[in-house]
């Protein structure tokens, strides 16, 4: 299920800069990350879903970029979003 306008306008407002900020690197991985849980749990139901398991497999490589590119540029935002997402460095 994809997330809502609410839910992505929440995502911004915790990690953007201002309510408009959505191309920053904290924001698009706060987004990632909550796709990334929605789709574990539709994963751990539907064990045999191989095109969903792909899909989680793309993101979770996608959103691991981000983090390389935040950590390289910005290390204080980077602890701070680690912390605040509850999710490995």
């Amino acid at each position: 299920m994809p997330l809502t306008v609410e839910q992505k306008n929440e995502i911004v407002e915790q990690f953007g800069k201002n309510g408009k900020d959505t191309g920053s690197a904290e924001v698009q991985i706060a987004l990632l990350t909550q796709r990334i849980r929605e789709l574990t749990e539709h994963v751990k139901i539907h064990k045999k879903d191989n095109h969903s398991r792909y899909g989680l497999i793309k993101l979770v490589s996608q959103r691991k970029k981000m983090m390389k590119y935040l950590h390289k540029t910005n290390q204080e935002s980077y602890v701070n979003t680690i912390k605040e997402l509850k999710i490995r460095g």
